[in-house]
């Protein structure tokens, strides 16, 4: 039987997994879910193990629908979301829960850093500014927090270097990880000793950095029994999800961008020039020689499904009684309200927000309501409202000097044709979904393939295998109405600006 490549993506919300042929044929997809703990405002953490536990699920789930899957797979990688700060002691156990990339509460830490070595400083350095969504605030958080826990920290990994750890019981971590770590010297190559010592981390706490298609290592036996994988089953060094999902679109040349939506929306702009920009997040590629400028949108899937959540009572038992998807039963209310969705405006903050803002204390908004707002009204905000943050950070990125003249989509949002319509609307030029959207584990999947060898030229086996399914064109009429709209979009936040900061402020000493 052909042989089989095992892509695995540890997200926000889910484990998923996919078994790919070397064609690209998608065989198998599974994924199994975890939760997200919210302590308090800004607060946010999971559980290694609950990861750990989902792959297994998953990846068993994906090997039995298969058949001969087990000795078919030639090789695996895995992506997660990113950074997290996971500490593990000398035996490679948890020293406590993760504090995943949407946790905010090093706000002091990422001001005490840029007043220690200077907000330049650190640009200079990581190619990124000092901010609490980065790995190098929370590390100095845990020094100045939970210093015994710090003392027993024998290894500082990703969310994906816990899942290879548990795999192949070694440790590494790839060039796009260490970026957003923000402790890697991007001009040196090298873990920077000034970040480093800034946060209170000795270099020996730090995993070696590898190419994200190099063999790790090899499933090991107890792993093997775990997951259901042929003990000795090559093990890549793996990447972010964010760059898993811009080699499932086949994004790795300029003028074509790849957006991921799940709980959060990703955008990834190749260049070749090495582009970097406060207000984005600069990452290299898997690709040779090339570099991603990153928007990253906190809460964009994520407030649909607050909303759902908190609303959606009438859909969620509809969608129990029809067999149907609930977001589905959303959108199609949403389908009905013309673009604009009847003067509702959202601003989808809800847990403050990353680029291009970088606003800790920003939240949502729903601006507009009357006493003849419908439901459908306010769903369809929400959507406009994300695309319209989506827009933002575009700007942004041409700003910075590259080009966007198209935009392909994988992830969950994909399955929402009226969601990518109105991306196309509003942004003004074509959403092209890949033939298979399934996300991250489809790029791991190739990466898998590429450091086997099996691929060794990944521009052209992407090339060959990525085929666009559908193209969303953008409607003139309703991209000319959406551009007074999102110049309001923009000005209801600076508007909000201050009142953002007061507010938190003002609830900060009511709860304490």
């Amino acid at each position: 039987m052909d042989a089989l490549l095992l892509g695995i993506d540890v997200g926000t919300t889910a484990a998923k997994v996919a078994l790919v042929g070397l064609n690209g044929h998608v065989e198998a997809v599974h994924q199994a879910g975890y939760r997200t703990h919210y302590l308090k405002p800004g607060w946010v953490e999971q559980h290694p193990e609950h990861w750990w536990d989902a792959v297994c699920t998953a990846v068993r789930a994906v090997l039995d629908r298969t058949p001969g899957a087990r000795d078919r797979v030639a090789g695996l990688a895995v992506s997660s979301q990113a950074p997290a700060l996971i500490a593990l002691d000398h035996q490679g156990q948890v020293l406590r829960p993760a504090l995943i990339w949407m946790d905010r509460r090093a706000e002091a830490e990422a001001q005490q850093l840029s007043d220690s070595l200077g907000f330049d400083r650190i640009c200079q350095i990581t190619g990124n500014r000092p901010d609490p969504y980065f790995l190098a605030a929370k590390a100095l958080w845990f020094r100045n927090h939970e210093p015994h826990l710090l003392a027993q920290t024998h290894r500082f990994v990703q969310v994906n270097g816990y899942i290879t750890h548990r795999l192949t019981g070694l440790y590494a971590v790839d060039p796009t990880h260490a970026a957003l770590m923000q402790l890697w010297h991007r001009d040196g190559g090298e873990w920077s000793a000034e970040m480093c010592e800034a946060c209170g981390i000795d270099l020996a706490q730090l995993p070696a950095c590898c190419p994200a298609h190099q063999v790790l290592g090899e499933v090991t036996p107890l792993a093997a029994q775990a997951t259901g994988l042929r003990p000795g089953t090559p093990v890549m060094v793996g990447m972010i999800d964010a760059v898993a999902a811009a080699l499932e679109a086949g994004v790795t040349g300029t003028g074509t961008a790849a957006e991921m939506t799940g709980t959060s929306t990703v955008l990834m702009i190749p260049n070749t020039a090495g582009l970097t920009e406060p207000s984005l997040i600069a990452i290299p590629h898997v690709v040779p020689n090339t570099h991603l400028l990153v928007g990253a949108i906190v809460a964009s899937g994520a407030s649909l499904n607050w909303y759902c959540e908190q609303f959606g009572l009438i859909e969620q038992q509809a969608s129990a009684l029809l067999d149907a998807d609930v977001f589905d039963l959303l959108t199609q209310q949403a389908a009905k309200i013309p673009p604009g969705s009847d003067g509702v405006v959202f601003l989808p903050y809800m847990m403050g927000e990353r680029s291009p803002l970088w606003h800790t204390h920003a939240r949502g908004v729903l601006f507009g309501l009357s006493l003849g707002t419908s439901r459908g009204a306010i769903i369809r905000a929400i959507l406009e409202g994300t695309v319209f943050a989506l827009l933002h950070n575009i700007q942004t990125a041409q700003e910075a000097g590259v080009t966007v003249r198209e935009l392909r989509s994988v992830g969950g949002g994909t399955r929402s044709a009226l969601w990518n319509q109105i991306k196309a609307d509003i942004l003004g030029i074509p959403i092209e979904l890949p033939e298979a959207p399934i996300g991250a584990p489809f790029g791991d999947a190739m990466l898998a393939g590429m450091g086997l060898g099996l691929f060794p030229d990944i521009l052209d086996t992407l090339k060959r295998i990525v085929q666009i399914k559908t193209v969303y064109h953008p409607d003139p009429e309703h991209h000319a109405l959406y551009q007074p709209i999102y110049r309001l979009f923009r000005n209801l936040y600076a508007h909000l600006r201050e009142d953002f900061d007061d507010a938190a402020s003002i609830y900060a000493a009511v709860t304490t």
